[in-house]
């Protein structure tokens, strides 16, 4: 799965420690992972003709080298509707320390996961499947298991959780399709496998899952020092 291009990517991060958004969510499309539409904007105009070309609504999120917990600062904005509101979006964000650029994807909808993996020091990576979004903090339901795992696994780890029935469909929402959802973190878990000696560890929350797909709406990987 890592190839060239992969490893260019990390090698280029090491200084930061970690990898900016758009270079992970460009590994996770080289290995082979859904993700949304994007585009890296250097200025208002570049941002507005991603998303007139897109479709509105869209996520936009602050880039920069100094800026590693987006949200906690302002720097997500999600749901945007017209060209005036992201150009406001642009403005405000360019006035953050180290801004490179806007990060404007198109909007996915679907049951918000996480999928994580931690490299153990006893055990090697790890993986992790829980109710994602702000839920992941407030709930702490997750499931773990050793990587790399199998599509056996996951359903396992899918009986484990409190939330399930969040998966399964609940209360007229339709479930998440399993079968893409235990693909990914079969996937998943053996990247990390082969990421073991350049990582610390990888969050991807929300991962967005639907009757049809699963996408990865965030991405954080943290280096090994």
């Amino acid at each position: 799965m890592l190839n060239k291009e992969i490893l260019g990517i990390i090698k280029d991060s090491n200084k930061t420690g970690w990898v900016l958004e758009p270079d992970a969510k460009k590994i996770f499309r080289i290995a082979g992972f859904e993700i949304p539409r994007n585009t890296l904007a250097s200025s208002a105009d570049d941002a507005v003709s991603f998303a007139n070309k897109t479709g509105y609504p869209v996520v936009a999120k602050v880039v920069s080298p100094k800026i590693l917990h987006k949200s906690d600062i302002g720097g997500v904005e999600v749901g945007i509707e017209d060209d005036n509101k992201l150009k406001d979006t642009f403005n405000r964000f360019s006035k953050m320390e180290g801004f490179v650029g806007l990060f404007v994807e198109e909007m996915v909808k679907g049951t918000e996961l996480i999928i994580g993996t931690k490299i153990d020091k006893q055990f090697g990576p790890v993986v992790l499947l829980g109710i994602g979004g702000i839920g992941v903090e407030i709930y702490n339901d997750t499931a773990i298991r050793m990587a790399p795992i199998k599509k056996k696994d996951v359903k396992l780890m899918i009986e484990e959780l409190k939330a399930k029935k969040i998966i399964e469909g609940f209360r007229g929402s339709k479930p998440v399709n399993i079968e893409k959802l235990s693909g990914i973190l079969v996937k998943f878990s053996e990247l990390a496998v082969e990421l073991e000696n350049k990582i610390e560890s990888i969050d991807l929350n929300p991962i967005k899952c639907n009757g049809s797909k699963c996408v990865i709406a965030d991405a954080r990987i943290i280096l090994k020092h």
